[in-house]
C-alpha cells in the first residue's frame, strides 16, 4: 500500500471525480439496474494504491455522487458496498494480476457485492421482494462481469506503465 502523501491524495481525488462522472452521467441506469464503466477508476486505485485507498475512492465517490447528483434517496448501504468493492479489488489485484486473481475480484464484486448485497439494499430501500429482484438483476451482473473480465487486464497493463513513470 502506498504512503499517504500529496501525490496519493491528488490521485485519489482525480479517480473519485472520474468515478462520479462515469457513474452519474455516463452509465445506463434504472431504479434497480446500472450498467457502465464506473468500476474503472476504482480498479485503477486498487492497482496503483492498494485496497484501503481503492475502498476510500469508491466510498467517497458513492457518497459525494449521491449528495451532489442524487438519483434517488441516499442509502449508506450502497456506500458500504462501494467501500467493500474497492477493498476486494485491492486485495485481489494490488500484488498481481493473473487471470485467477482478476476472476476472483470480478466474482466477489458481481456475485457477492452487486448481486446479493446491493439487491438486499434495493429490497430494503424500496420494499421489493428479494428473490424476484435478484432474478431481474442477474443479467446486469453477468454482462458487467464479462465486461470487467475484458477491461481489467487492459487496466493492469496501463497501471504498470503508469507506475513506471510516476515518481
Amino acid at each position: 500500500m502506498q504512503k499517504f502523501n500529496t501525490k496519493t491524495l491528488v490521485l485519489m481525488a482525480m479517480l473519485t471525480a472520474l468515478e462520479i462522472v462515469l457513474s452519474r452521467f455516463l452509465s445506463i441506469s434504472a431504479w434497480n439496474t446500472k450498467i457502465g464503466f464506473a468500476f474503472v477508476p476504482v480498479v485503477l486505485a486498487a492497482l496503483l494504491l492498494g485496497s484501503l485507498y481503492a475502498g476510500l475512492v469508491a466510498a467517497l465517490a458513492d457518497f459525494l455522487g449521491a449528495i451532489l447528483f442524487p438519483i434517488g434517496a441516499y442509502f449508506p448501504g450502497f456506500t458500504l458496498t462501494a467501500f467493500l468493492m474497492g477493498l476486494a479489488y485491492g486485495l485481489f489485484l494490488y500484488r498481481g494480476q493473473s487471470f485467477r486473481r482478476i476472476l476472483g475480484a470480478v466474482l466477489v464484486h458481481q456475485l457477492v457485492l452487486s448481486l446479493l448485497l446491493n439487491t438486499l439494499w434495493i429490497s430494503v430501500l424500496y420494499g421489493s421482494p428479494f428473490p424476484p429482484l435478484l432474478l431481474t438483476r442477474l443479467p446486469q451482473c453477468v454482462i458487467l462481469a464479462a465486461v470487467q473480465l475484458a477491461v481489467i487486464p487492459l487496466l493492469a497493463r496501463l497501471a504498470s506503465r503508469l507506475k513506471s513513470v510516476m515518481p
